[in-house]
């Protein structure tokens, strides 16, 4: 007679708890299970890219020093392959267009980078059986010194960066068609003023006429969803930012886009968690960078913090799960770099969990009849409901061990450490 383990009784007395308030644990460990993350390779090499050698630019900062940064493609897809055998479920890589890997003696300005420039990364993901995200890379490039590229009054300089967006829209159909899963194509530009402009709408014109040189390309919209990201602020460009949430949300509902929200690019008191049914109401798809800003837009490495599970649980609310494209954008440098894509996946996928198993229909029926005393209680008393027991399910059928560190400090002890 086959013994259950002590994670599958800790499983099934969790199961018996969570279907006392009506939510099914297999149900939930299936959709987290199906569900990708987009996984941003940046964090392996602190935003460096192998394009150019010029230090980073935009309002674009890793700090730290932590040893073992990958330096080469190789040494990047090395630490990828690492980072995703200890994060559970379903993932993509999200790549920057600065990580073009040229052969040899080539080399080409990102306005003619091309779809070959990026084949090593297509095998990587083939062999894998995993899907590409990609972004235009608008910094750290002599034409982005200023802080201007679609937005520059300059028009050599402008049109420089139109065709590179056009360019990244063919590299996305691209990843499309040889991996077999939608590319999503984030637009995001630094561009700004440090100081108070004396003219706001000519920026805000000339970068919205550039993004439709760019969507007018034509592209394969069932292949590339494209996304536009706006930014409160950078460093920089502290008084204006030509890409406001304003011009953005305008831009994707006239264009019939996806907007993208990254929860480290509004004002420390906005919350995305409460724009998330707002942007859903009025737009097919929704993308979204999780990150944690600590004062400002600090890309720190995840958390299970409030913000991460209220955004979680919004998503999940809403029922429209399946629209939402989630993605991070993290760069620490200051800790083992491995770690923190590990740390930073598995709490968003915590977060993801906790909002599969709160009873949503339930306590919509509390608020609705304004039974604001149980919806309270009900809300507490489920916060001490055994989520570790069907995380460590998930782990199991994911076949991803729990103690993650001990892979990444044998790997820090025999590559990182060497390099």
């Amino acid at each position: 007679m086959n013994r259950m383990t002590d994670t599958e009784k800790a499983y099934e007395t969790a199961k018996a708890a969570y279907a006392a308030i009506g939510v099914d644990t297999d149900a939930a460990i299936a959709t987290l299970s199906a569900l990708p993350i987009s996984v941003h390779c940046w964090q392996g090499d602190d935003v460096s890219g192998f394009d150019s050698p010029d230090a980073l630019s935009g309002g674009i900062m890793a700090t730290g020093n932590y040893p073992g940064k990958a330096r080469t493609p190789e040494e990047l897809m090395s630490d990828i392959d690492l980072a995703f055998s200890l994060i559970p479920g379903r993932k993509k890589l999200n790549l920057h267009a600065s990580y073009a890997v040229f052969e040899k003696g080539e080399w080409a300005d990102r306005d003619a980078i091309e779809p070959r420039h990026f084949e090593k990364w297509v095998r990587f993901a083939k062999e894998r059986g995993i899907g590409l995200d990609f972004n235009p890379t608008f910094f750290s490039h002599p034409k982005a010194a200023d802080g201007l590229t679609l937005s520059s009054p300059d028009e050599e300089i402008r049109r420089f960066w139109v065709a590179h967006g056009i360019a990244c829209l063919r590299i996305s159909e691209y990843f499309a068609e040889q991996t077999g899963f939608p590319c999503v194509m984030n637009i995001w530009i630094p561009d700004g003023y440090k100081d108070t402009p004396a003219d706001r709408i000519g920026p805000r014109e000339r970068f919205m006429r550039s993004l439709d040189e760019i969507l007018g390309a034509g592209y394969d919209r069932e292949k590339v969803k494209v996304t536009l990201e706006s930014k409160v602020f950078g460093i920089g460009v502290e008084s204006y930012t030509v890409g406001s949430s304003e011009f953005c949300q305008s831009y994707v509902l006239t264009r019939g886009i996806v907007p993208l929200m990254d929860n480290g690019h509004y004002h420390p008191t906005e919350l995305v968690s409460d724009k998330i049914s707002a942007v859903l109401l009025f737009n097919k798809n929704l993308a979204l960078h999780i990150t944690r800003g600590v004062r400002w837009d600090s890309d720190h490495v995840v958390r299970f913090d409030d913000e991460t599970k209220e955004i979680a649980k919004e998503a999940v609310a809403s029922g429209r799960l399946s629209d939402i494209f989630f993605a991070l954008d993290y760069f620490d440098a200051s800790i083992n770099r491995i770690a923190a894509w590990v740390i930073g996946c598995r709490n968003l996928q915590k977060a993801l969990l906790c909002a599969l198993l709160t009873p949503h229909d339930r306590l919509k029926a509390l608020q609705d009849r304004g039974d604001y005393t149980h919806l309270l209680a009900e809300s507490e008393e489920e916060k001490l409901l055994p989520l570790g027991a069907v995380w460590e399910k998930f782990l199991s059928e994911s076949k991803a061990v729990s103690d993650y560190m001990k892979a990444i400090d044998r790997y820090e002890a025999d590559v990182l450490s060497k390099r």
